[in-house]
Protein backbone atom coordinates (compact mmCIF):
# COMPACT_ATOMS: atom_id res chain seq x y z
CA UNK A 1 0.00 0.00 0.00
CA UNK A 2 1.40 3.39 -0.88
CA UNK A 3 1.22 6.40 1.39
CA UNK A 4 -1.18 9.16 0.38
CA UNK A 5 0.41 12.18 -1.21
CA UNK A 6 0.53 15.00 1.33
CA UNK A 7 1.26 18.64 0.84
CA UNK A 8 4.21 20.15 2.66
CA UNK A 9 1.82 21.86 5.07
CA UNK A 10 0.01 18.60 5.91
CA UNK A 11 3.28 16.71 6.30
CA UNK A 12 4.61 19.42 8.62
CA UNK A 13 1.43 19.14 10.71
CA UNK A 14 1.83 15.35 11.04
CA UNK A 15 5.49 15.63 12.07
CA UNK A 16 4.82 18.45 14.55
CA UNK A 17 1.89 16.56 16.12
CA UNK A 18 4.03 13.45 16.60
CA UNK A 19 6.96 15.47 17.95
CA UNK A 20 4.84 17.47 20.41
CA UNK A 21 3.23 14.29 21.73
CA UNK A 22 6.62 12.69 22.14
CA UNK A 23 8.00 15.73 23.99
CA UNK A 24 5.01 15.76 26.34
CA UNK A 25 5.41 12.07 27.12
CA UNK A 26 9.15 12.33 27.78
CA UNK A 27 8.61 15.49 29.85
CA UNK A 28 6.37 13.51 32.20
CA UNK A 29 9.19 10.99 32.64
CA UNK A 30 11.69 13.82 33.18
CA UNK A 31 9.53 15.37 35.89
CA UNK A 32 9.41 12.12 37.85
CA UNK A 33 13.16 11.60 37.57
CA UNK A 34 13.92 15.18 38.58
CA UNK A 35 11.66 14.98 41.60
CA UNK A 36 12.87 11.57 42.81
CA UNK A 37 14.42 13.02 45.96
CA UNK A 38 11.20 14.83 46.87
CA UNK A 39 8.97 11.90 45.94
CA UNK A 40 11.05 9.53 48.09
CA UNK A 41 10.14 11.36 51.30
CA UNK A 42 6.48 11.65 50.28
CA UNK A 43 5.82 8.04 49.32
CA UNK A 44 8.19 6.06 51.55
CA UNK A 45 9.13 5.89 55.22
CA UNK A 46 11.45 8.64 56.41
CA UNK A 47 13.32 6.29 58.74
CA UNK A 48 15.81 5.29 56.02
CA UNK A 49 16.21 8.04 53.40
CA UNK A 50 18.64 6.00 51.27
CA UNK A 51 16.22 3.07 51.02
CA UNK A 52 13.39 5.50 50.26
CA UNK A 53 15.39 7.12 47.46
CA UNK A 54 16.44 3.76 46.00
CA UNK A 55 12.83 2.59 46.11
CA UNK A 56 11.78 5.72 44.22
CA UNK A 57 14.46 5.10 41.60
CA UNK A 58 13.28 1.47 41.32
CA UNK A 59 9.72 2.66 40.71
CA UNK A 60 11.09 5.14 38.16
CA UNK A 61 12.76 2.25 36.32
CA UNK A 62 9.48 0.32 36.13
CA UNK A 63 8.28 2.86 33.59
CA UNK A 64 11.19 1.98 31.33
CA UNK A 65 10.96 -1.77 31.85
CA UNK A 66 7.28 -1.92 30.86
CA UNK A 67 7.75 0.15 27.67
CA UNK A 68 8.20 -2.86 25.33
CA UNK A 69 4.87 -4.26 26.50
CA UNK A 70 3.26 -0.87 25.87
CA UNK A 71 4.69 -0.84 22.36
CA UNK A 72 3.26 -4.31 21.76
CA UNK A 73 -0.19 -3.54 23.19
CA UNK A 74 -0.65 -0.11 21.66
CA UNK A 75 0.98 -1.17 18.40
CA UNK A 76 -1.74 -3.76 18.00
CA UNK A 77 -4.43 -1.26 18.97
CA UNK A 78 -2.98 1.17 16.43
CA UNK A 79 -3.18 -1.51 13.75
CA UNK A 80 -6.82 -2.21 14.59
CA UNK A 81 -8.32 1.23 15.21
CA UNK A 82 -5.79 3.68 13.80
CA UNK A 83 -2.67 5.49 14.94
CA UNK A 84 -4.32 8.84 15.63
CA UNK A 85 -6.86 7.33 18.06
CA UNK A 86 -4.14 5.28 19.74
CA UNK A 87 -1.93 8.37 19.98
CA UNK A 88 -4.73 10.20 21.82
CA UNK A 89 -5.21 7.25 24.18
CA UNK A 90 -1.51 7.17 25.07
CA UNK A 91 -1.32 10.94 25.57
CA UNK A 92 -4.43 10.87 27.76
CA UNK A 93 -3.15 7.90 29.75
CA UNK A 94 0.19 9.56 30.35
CA UNK A 95 -1.38 12.88 31.32
CA UNK A 96 -3.96 11.31 33.60
CA UNK A 97 -1.44 9.08 35.38
CA UNK A 98 0.91 12.05 35.84
CA UNK A 99 -1.90 14.16 37.28
CA UNK A 100 -2.93 11.33 39.60
CA UNK A 101 0.63 10.98 40.88
CA UNK A 102 0.29 14.60 41.96
CA UNK A 103 -2.76 13.85 44.11
CA UNK A 104 -1.79 10.47 45.62
CA UNK A 105 -1.84 10.74 49.41
CA UNK A 106 1.56 10.54 51.10
CA UNK A 107 3.09 7.70 53.10
CA UNK A 108 2.15 9.59 56.27
CA UNK A 109 -1.53 9.48 55.24
CA UNK A 110 -2.05 5.98 53.83
CA UNK A 111 1.20 4.16 54.56
CA UNK A 112 2.63 1.62 52.15
CA UNK A 113 -0.44 1.91 49.89
CA UNK A 114 1.04 5.19 48.63
CA UNK A 115 4.01 3.32 47.17
CA UNK A 116 1.75 0.72 45.53
CA UNK A 117 -0.41 3.41 43.95
CA UNK A 118 2.72 5.19 42.72
CA UNK A 119 3.99 1.89 41.27
CA UNK A 120 0.71 1.27 39.45
CA UNK A 121 0.64 4.80 37.99
CA UNK A 122 4.24 4.42 36.79
CA UNK A 123 3.21 1.19 35.06
CA UNK A 124 0.51 3.12 33.21
CA UNK A 125 3.01 5.83 32.28
CA UNK A 126 5.47 3.27 30.95
CA UNK A 127 2.81 1.46 28.94
CA UNK A 128 1.64 4.72 27.42
CA UNK A 129 5.15 5.90 26.62
CA UNK A 130 5.98 2.61 24.93
CA UNK A 131 2.84 2.84 22.83
CA UNK A 132 3.23 6.51 21.99
CA UNK A 133 6.84 6.41 20.90
CA UNK A 134 6.48 3.58 18.41
CA UNK A 135 3.06 4.80 17.33
CA UNK A 136 4.34 8.30 16.61
CA UNK A 137 7.22 6.99 14.52
CA UNK A 138 4.89 4.70 12.58
CA UNK A 139 2.32 7.50 12.15
CA UNK A 140 4.94 9.76 10.59
CA UNK A 141 6.36 6.94 8.45
CA UNK A 142 2.90 6.14 7.11
CA UNK A 143 2.46 9.75 6.01
CA UNK A 144 5.84 10.31 4.39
Amino acid sequence: MTAPSLSTKELRRVVIAAAVGNVIEWYDFYIFGSLAAILSVQFFSKTDPVAAFLSTVAIFSVGFLIRPLGAFVFGRIGDLVGRKYTFLITLSGMGLSTALIGVVPSYASIGVAAAFILFFLRLIQGLCLGGEYGGAITYVAEHV
